[in-house]
């Protein structure tokens, strides 16, 4: 692959300097003997599952979550090493493919748990504990189905885990329902080892890391934090951990043109012109996972350390921004659509509050063809 630099028209850099600081920063803050289990699910936040995953493992990292069997996969294909847990659905046509890769499965419900049983080779897994999100997993007052699972002849469970609901800890609600929602698995969890089931147990992720730091457990399933940024920017708030982003999203300058007054932009008229204008073609657009609702001068990209407003529509491949206030723009130039250009920023808070959505969706749908550039 050429160097992005030298001809890509868009592409994604990954700041590993950032990531380990990230990491040590999580680390420092990690109850006793709780071990870092990475969330690279979603090509790791849109980061790129594969590079990301593999600068962890050379930072020690060594335990991973994922969605999917194809995300486990591409990640043993690549050389990925460590436990890799699959929290969402397997196929029963796949299952073979979970010995094959050493992988981990999710148990979401009692009647999988046995689907998984009926095959008959042994498959490791993780059993998933309802304590009220009621998205997966076994009801956490379901003794008999738990114990059920954990005696079924070909399941080796090697862990449980639950997911607590609360995404932020600013209301009365949150507070309480987490207590609830912790008290109810560290119940289950005593009640096993009494009875001998001795496995690891998890349900703390990024939020509970850095809200209830004393809940501990076996693993912390951190994902954000690792990449430097978070849901919200209110989440930055309460948020002890000085975490950086790993993650600057470019694209190219294509073309540079005089738009006359009254004239056009774009489809479907979108823009006209109020005045002759300097309109410059980036190369990137919604094909990529830049939110289209961006269009009509909401978003901006970053050129020579100036905000250049997007005018018209976010086509499929490019878009068309306003630059007649920045001096000496070139074809071939940079544009910055997420991160710092010279002394100014474009951060996914920003994107994401303009979308009307949240950070993680923005950097999950960035696309497969963006190059990403460990840097």
């Amino acid at each position: 692959m050429k160097n992005p630099y030298e001809s890509g028209r868009a592409w994604i850099e990954l700041d590993l300097k950032n990531l380990e600081h990230n990491v040590k920063v999580v680390k420092s803050i990690l109850p006793h003997d709780c071990e870092l289990m990475a969330v690279v699910k979603g090509n790791a936040y849109g980061h790129g599952a594969v590079p990301i995953a593999f600068s962890l493992n050379a930072l020690g990292v060594n335990a991973f979550c994922v969605a999917t069997i194809t995300e486990a996969i591409q990640l043993r294909e690549s050389g990925v090493v460590g436990e890799i847990l699959i929290l969402g659905y397997t196929h029963p046509v796949d299952f073979p493919l979970l010995n094959r890769y050493e992988l981990t499965q999710a148990v979401i419900s009692y009647d999988y748990a046995k689907l998984l049983d009926s095959y008959t080779s042994n498959i490791r897994v993780h059993v998933a504990i309802d304590t009220g999100m009621h998205r997966l997993g076994v009801d956490v007052r379901d003794l008999d189905a738990i114990l059920a699972i954990f005696n079924m002849e070909h399941l080796f469970v090697t862990g449980i885990y639950s997911h607590l609901c609360a995404d932020t800890y600013f209301s009365e609600l949150d507070e309480s329902f987490t207590d609830q929602q912790v008290s109810l698995f560290a119940e289950l969890v005593n009640t096993l080892r009494e009875q001998d089931y001795i496995v690891k147990a998890h349900i703390i992720g990024t939020f509970g890391l850095l809200h209830c730091p004393t809940v501990g457990g076996d693993y912390a399933r951190i994902g954000m934090a690792l990449y430097g940024v978070f849901a919200r920017r209110i989440d930055l708030v309460a948020c002890p951990a000085n975490v950086k982003p790993v993650l600057t999203l470019k694209a190219r300058v294509m073309s540079i043109r005089t738009v006359r007054k009254g004239e056009y932009v774009g489809y479907g008229f979108a823009y006209q012109a109020d005045r002759d204008r300097r309109i410059a073609t980036v190369s990137i657009g919604y094909g990529d996972g830049y939110p289209r609702s961006l269009s009509y001068g909401r978003g901006d990209v970053l050129i020579n350390g100036h905000y250049a407003p997007i005018v018209g529509r976010v086509c499929m491949d490019q878009m068309m921004v306003d630059v007649t206030h920045i001096r000496s723009v070139h074809p071939g130039d940079v544009a910055v659509l997420i991160g710092k250009n010279y002394n100014a920023e474009i951060t996914v808070y920003d994107l994401a509050e303009q979308a009307n959505t949240i950070s993680t969706e923005i950097l999950s749908r960035l696309g497969a063809r963006l190059p990403r550039l460990c840097i």
